[in-house]
């Protein structure tokens, strides 16, 4: 395996599930590992669970609910404050909700977290990782983002609960990113990282929690998860690609609205518009 030895690697939503298992092997692999969560409790169990499996391993932890732009940019200004270089900025956190719920900013709460947190906090932390060059951006997304097959562009950012939607944007805002980031030094790719058993889906009820407890079998687990954002996070080969869509470390084709650069660019314009 490639040594990570001094690398810093944030990974936001690192406290469970493909998180908190990409920032342990990020931490074997001679990183230092910032781990982000919202919960200090749960992220200072998640850091001695990592020291235990690195011990050589530096590891922080940082707390931020990512469901407020206040919040995320609270984080970023600790981070670089913290951190005079960034070299992988993995976006992980993300949320199912299976009700219309709003964020304190009055953002379906789906997009706000999965979409708008990673493109603000990558936004703030891009001329770090500029300066720390070669450096790459991750974000996870998930296979899902294919039954999106239009984007309601007037109530994305305030409509009705769309996972899908939120996982489209992934996509579309690395496609963006990538062409954005051309000749930085500063790779962005995302990926689908399987269906795997993670908390993710927690708040099911009634149909929706029995269709998850019938699909656990079948699941993978989050060792599996994490193998495609490690491999995007440390192979030498990955850093000469950008703007890619991954599952089990192979690029493969998203969508055809996901590889829509004119998609990509309004959404990244509503995108400014909304973090503002």
């Amino acid at each position: 395996m490639t040594t990570m030895s001094g690398k810093v690697c944030l990974v936001t939503g690192g406290t469970s599930g493909i998180g908190r298992e990409t920032a342990a092997r990020l931490a074997e692999l001679g990183a230092t590992v910032v781990v982000v969560g919202r919960d200090a409790e749960r992220g200072r169990a998640a850091v001695k669970e990592i020291r235990h499996r690195a011990p050589s391993a530096e590891v922080d932890l940082l707390t931020a609910d990512m469901s407020s732009l206040a919040e995320v940019r609270r984080l970023a200004t600790e981070v670089l404050e913290k951190y005079h270089r960034l070299d992988v900025l993995d976006n992980n956190a993300g949320v199912i909700v299976l009700k219309r719920q709003f964020t304190v900013d009055g953002y379906e709460t789906m997009f706000a977290v999965n979409h708008l947190a990673p493109f603000l906090l990558t936004s703030l932390l891009r001329e770090r990782l500029m300066g720390s060059a070669p450096a790459r951006v991750i974000t996870v997304s998930s296979n899902v983002h294919s039954s999106a097959k239009r984007i309601p562009w007037h109530e994305l950012a305030r409509g009705g609960p769309s996972y899908p939607l939120s996982k489209l944007a992934n996509i579309l805002f690395t496609v963006e990113l990538a062409k954005r980031l051309t000749g930085t030094g500063v790779v962005a790719n995302c990926l689908h990282p399987g269906l795997i058993r993670t908390q993710l889906g927690r708040e099911a009820r009634g149909v929706a929690k029995l269709l998850v407890a019938a699909a656990k079998p079948f699941m993978g687990t989050v060792q599996t998860g994490a193998a495609t954002p490690v491999y995007l996070a440390s192979a030498p080969e990955a850093a000469e690609v950008t703007g890619g869509y991954f599952f089990r470390g192979k690029q493969i084709e998203p969508s055809s609205l996901a590889r829509d650069p004119e998609a990509a660019a309004r959404l990244w314009a509503l995108s400014e518009e909304l973090v503002a």
